[in-house]
């Protein structure tokens, strides 16, 4: 469990300190590429609302949104060269979360993982704990600073660096399902699942770099639907939202799977 902090953080709280992963692709809202404010303006409600219940926040976000508008100029591209154009992608999504969480008046800081002196820091585990337990959201820009890393892979490594309670997918569905459930309507929603049993059936939660760090650090998951309001809050107060990934095997052996 994370320390204590500073910000007169409420202990009634499940999860005090989060890693929230967002999709670049959930930014897109009703465009066809780049950044709908309005999905921006939903998420600084909700993170703000977070933050005045006591936790302690910080964000990934993806970069497919931006990526969309450049897909065609990247095919024969080099993986590496590639993967750092979705680096930058990642930065101009953080830089737009930053001046929307700041609008509603939410200290924020913009680190990144490559050097980029002008709009962000440097990504340093010490200050990134430290700007938490002042009250900060911090957003990790950049991914892990690495090509052949996603994102996902990014928010399982920064959420284990900074001693968070449980990493949260922000999603536009309401968890886990047994198929996607925007093209099944008949899909069942899973309320707890082994996170085994996420890798055997392919869920496709996260990657398996990024399930495979939450496994060895026993790191829950929780994916639950980002769009809808107050979601974010009711699930740090411990409330039943979306579907809960656990690594515990005497839970395994018990616990209800749809078929």
């Amino acid at each position: 469990m994370s320390a204590s902090s500073d910000n007169g953080s409420d202990s009634s709280l499940q999860y005090q300190r989060v890693l929230l992963k967002l999709s670049g692709q959930a930014l897109l809202g009703e465009r066809e590429f780049g950044i709908d404010e309005t999905v921006l303006r939903t998420y600084a409600s909700e993170v703000k609302t977070a933050v005045e219940a006591g936790a302690e926040v910080a964000v990934v976000i993806g970069g497919g949104n931006i990526f969309r508008g450049v897909e065609h100029a990247m095919e024969g591209m080099t993986r590496a060269h590639a993967d750092y154009m979705g680096m930058l992608a990642t930065m101009i999504n953080g830089m737009a979360l930053q001046d929307a969480f700041e609008q509603v008046d939410l200290v924020t800081r913009l680190q990144s993982s490559i050097k980029m002196e002008e709009i962000a820091e440097p990504f340093i585990r010490r200050r990134a704990i430290r700007h938490l337990e002042k009250g900060r959201v911090v957003i990790f820009g950049a991914g892990t600073g690495n090509p052949y890393f996603t994102t996902d892979t990014a928010a399982a490594l920064r959420g284990l660096e900074i001693d968070a309670d449980v990493i949260l997918k922000g999603t536009r569905v309401d968890g886990i399902f047994t198929a996607d459930p925007e093209e099944d309507p008949s899909a069942e929603r899973f309320e707890e699942i082994h996170g085994r049993e996420v890798i055997d059936r392919d869920l496709r939660v996260m990657d398996m770099t990024a399930l495979t760090l939450c496994q060895e650090s026993k790191m829950p998951i929780i994916v639950f639907n980002m769009g809808t309001s107050d979601n974010l809050r009711r699930l740090l107060a411990g409330e039943t939202v979306g579907t809960h990934v656990h690594w515990d095997e005497a839970k395994a052996d018990t616990e209800r799977v749809p078929a």
